[in-house]
């Protein structure tokens, strides 16, 4: 009987890591505390089905945490269900779930719970509330501030606003200068500033990476990693939104509520061959960290890697087009050689340029109802294009990407290369070609992984050069 090679066998390993599991006990609790608490908290019930009707999205998706106090019932069943408390914070116990996307728990010394939601700005909510007699603790620019902007029976409601932070208590902001000699707001601003404006079109990718990287390197020196992270994110959804109209729309939904992105799931970069080791190493020095890799196949033609951030929990999918030989390499940190054939992540690259550059973002995904925010996006004019995932535990579609035009010099250099036809370098020319995505999905059971077949069968479907493509 043949055996696999060491090295082999390694990277087989590394692709069935981080297998997920739908995980239906602690969904359950989880969803029973948050019933619990929207039973004896009147604001917090309102709240769940406004965000429904006027969002599309669900209270489960936005909690932050639960506050239990120590004789709740209920925790002793956080053990049973696969809770683990190795995570203290500032002298609590703090309950978390590895095994899928749950809410953290804490331990509290009051006899009140806590339900907790996440949110982008606490100042927004309460605004978006009309809630101007609410104190706020956290000062202004603080990486975590949180309100408690209702009570009912047994049960406080917060807002929690988190900026590269994984702590309950908000610690006095510093008054020490930063490294660049500005106090701490103001370093904030600056570098948000800078981040916002950064230069995208370089002579060539590689200027591009090494400005950015650049800018970080003096954001993570003044501000920390993880609050550079928040910083670095936040321009990006920016960046996209300002290219995608089913994004403006549903930001403004969101944030008519006080809510923001704070629901988001994951955001996508695609990447060229020669590019795609430097987008994993800028990540990394943000304090990302890979997951499981994807590769779909010979004719499929591209692979993923998911990496992921374990303080702000932004989570990266990165494409990449890949040949059925490389599977056996570390894709993400060993460098690729250039290809005359483009798939479809190539391709899109070649057209727009690097996600991480011209482009921005392929698409970003938050979790929704995933019917309600279908139906609700139709009646103000945003289809969306056919489920890729249809499980009883996810649920994944794209709203037709918005077209955008192509750079002529771009369609040239494809067309004189020959990786483009005439016919298909007229259509781009004219019509442009599919840009950027808002992907709607559903979770449920705490399921944290992808659909690989799925995921092949959008990106076969958001290939420029399909026929499909024009008529969108």
């Amino acid at each position: 009987m043949a055996t696999v090679s060491q090295p082999a066998a390694d990277v087989l390993a590394a692709l069935k890591s981080h297998t997920w599991t739908p995980q239906p006990e602690p969904a359950r609790l989880v969803h029973r505390l948050l019933n619990e608490c929207l039973e004896h908290c009147p604001f917090a019930a309102r709240l769940s089905q406004r965000m429904l009707d006027e969002t599309g999205t669900r209270m489960v998706d936005w909690i932050d945490h639960f506050g239990l106090p120590v004789n709740d019932p209920a925790v002793s069943e956080l053990q049973k269900v696969g809770y683990s408390n190795v995570d203290p914070r500032h002298g609590d116990t703090v309950w978390t779930h590895n095994a899928g996307l749950f809410p953290r728990v804490r331990q509290l010394k009051t006899p009140t719970r806590q339900l907790a939601i996440k949110v982008d700005s606490v100042a927004d909510f309460l605004f978006a509330h009309g809630l101007t007699d609410v104190s706020i603790d956290g000062e202004p620019f603080s990486p975590l501030r949180v309100a408690c902007v209702a009570k009912g029976k047994g049960v406080e409601f917060l807002v929690v606003e988190r900026h590269g932070s994984l702590d309950f208590t908000p610690s006095a902001l510093t008054r020490t200068p930063v490294k660049s000699g500005t106090s701490l707001p103001v370093a904030l601003l600056h570098h948000f500033e800078k981040l916002l404006l950064r230069p995208r079109q370089f002579e060539n990718d590689a200027a591009g990476f090494a400005f950015a990287n650049k800018l970080i390197d003096e954001a993570i020196a003044d501000l920390g990693r993880d609050r550079a992270c928040d910083l670095f994110f936040t321009t990006e959804r920016l960046y996209w939104q300002r290219r995608n109209r089913a994004g403006r729309i549903q930001y403004e939904r969101q944030a008519s509520l006080g809510l923001g992105w704070a629901n988001h799931d994951h955001h996508t970069y695609r990447s060229s061959r020669e590019s795609f080791v430097s987008l994993i190493a800028f990540l990394e020095k943000l304090g990302f960290q890979c997951r499981e890799r994807f590769y779909a196949g010979r004719e499929a033609g591209w692979g993923a890697q998911v990496i992921e951030h374990p303080v702000t929990g932004v989570t990266i999918f990165a494409d990449v087009d890949m040949s059925p030989e490389e599977v056996t390499q570390d894709f993400s940190h060993e460098p690729m050689v250039s290809r005359t054939q483009l798939g479809t992540v190539g391709l899109w690259c070649a057209l727009h340029g690097e996600a991480f550059l011209q482009a921005g973002l392929h698409h970003l995904e938050c979790q929704f109802d995933f019917a309600a925010t279908r139906d609700q996006l139709k009646l103000v004019g945003i289809d969306t294009m056919p489920p890729f995932t249809d499980f009883s535990y996810l649920r994944q579609a794209f709203t037709r990407g918005e077209h955008w035009s192509v750079d002529p010099v771009r369609v040239e250099r494809l067309r004189t290369s020959r990786r483009i036809t005439d016919e298909q370098a007229t259509k781009f020319l004219t019509q442009g070609a599919l840009g950027s995505h808002l992907e709607i999905l559903q979770r449920d059971d705490g399921y944290k992984g992808f659909n690989q077949h799925g995921i092949s069968e959008i990106i076969s479907a958001t290939d420029p050069r399909r026929a499909e493509a024009a008529k969108e």
